[in-house]
């Protein structure tokens, strides 16, 4: 029987990189270069405790998904990374992953958990939208209009979290 668990990791361990490769790789398969006008800087800073986290889910000695926070104010995270291997896609593993951050951004204080995707991910807007995320745009049937000026290609998402929300969803 496989085991599964979920582990804190430094967002620099070089374990990560196969699974980071991934994540980005398939950003790059669906937008190209689209994202790189915007692209962000992180600080490994951001995901470590008490604030941020980074997170992997486990299976049998294998890394199969992840998944971030960091602050966003003072009382929301932002989610990040959340991916899960392509090969074992459609098993609930990102909703698992999802679930794993809420859950601890909860025992860290946040009150609230904020995050984005891109407008050619409808699946992680289904999950979402599917978990209690508030979208912060319209829904459309043609999300390729975010990738037009004056949008930015990112949907952004909120929801607030409690024990309450946090015990159904488990």
């Amino acid at each position: 029987m496989s085991q599964q668990f979920f582990r804190e990791v430094s967002p620099e361990a070089p374990e990560l990189q196969p699974i980071l490769d991934g994540l980005f790789g398939e950003y790059a398969a669906r937008y190209g270069d689209f994202f790189r006008k915007h692209n962000e800087v992180e600080l490994t800073e951001w995901y470590l405790p008490p604030r941020g986290l980074f997170i992997v889910l486990e299976r049998d000695g294998e890394i199969i998904a992840m998944g971030a926070y960091k602050p966003w104010d003072a009382t929301t995270a932002e989610l990040k990374r959340i991916w899960t291997r392509r090969d074992l896609r459609r098993q609930g593993l990102a909703l698992l992953i999802l679930q794993e951050l809420e859950r601890r951004a909860l025992r860290a204080g946040y009150q609230r958990v904020f995050l984005t995707t891109g407008f050619r991910q409808p699946e992680a807007v289904q999950l979402y939208i599917g978990h209690g995320y508030q979208p912060q745009f319209e829904l459309r049937e043609d999300m390729e209009i975010y990738g037009q000026p004056p949008h930015d290609g990112r949907l952004r998402f909120l929801k607030v979290i409690d024990v309450h929300n946090v015990a159904q969803a488990s």
